[in-house]
């Protein structure tokens, strides 16, 4: 493995071994941990294996920080989405369920498009392979995201409990 592998591996690492986010007060406040250690080293990770020159790094990190707070808006509606799932996991309508579904993949819709959306703004600042090279990392951070809160948000179940019989 590269160093820079192990740059972008390392705190990844960190973000997967962080306690499984279940449906309640304090998981909560755990994927809160998560998506703001995420949003700090994000940042980090993205100049480590980046390795960009002085000329290239005025030139990115201007559209870098735009794109990051655009993507924080988009990641906070996702925030709000799982809470709202993880509100009504057990007594989940149909829908309930059909809305949360709609608003999750809008979610990801406002992503992709946000992400398709920087490709000009990035290749005015960076060379063809490091745009490519940030697009990597981007996807390793976010398979990582992806991970850990898929592996550990229950599914809904098939049958949810009538509401009331809590």
């Amino acid at each position: 493995m590269s160093k820079s592998s192990w740059l972008l591996a390392v705190p990844l690492l960190v973000l997967v071994a962080a306690p499984p986010i279940y449906a309640g007060e304090s998981d909560e406040a755990t994927l809160e941990i998560l998506l703001g250690t995420l949003r700090s080293n994000r940042k980090a990770l993205v100049a480590v294996n980046l390795a960009l020159t002085d000329d290239e790094a005025r030139s990115f990190w201007p559209v870098y920080d735009r794109y990051e707070k655009e993507l924080a808006a988009i990641q906070d509606r996702l925030l709000a989405v799982i809470r709202e799932y993880a509100a009504n996991l057990t007594s989940m309508s149909d829908e309930e369920a059909e809305q949360l579904a709609g608003e999750y993949l809008q979610v990801e819709t406002d992503h992709a498009l946000l992400r398709e959306s920087y490709l000009k703004p990035i290749s005015e600042a960076l060379p063809g392979v490091k745009v490519m090279r940030f697009y990597q990392i981007e996807n390793k951070i976010m398979a990582i995201l992806r991970y850990d809160v898929a592996a550990t948000i229950p599914v809904v179940p098939e049958e949810p409990a009538p509401r009331g019989s809590e």
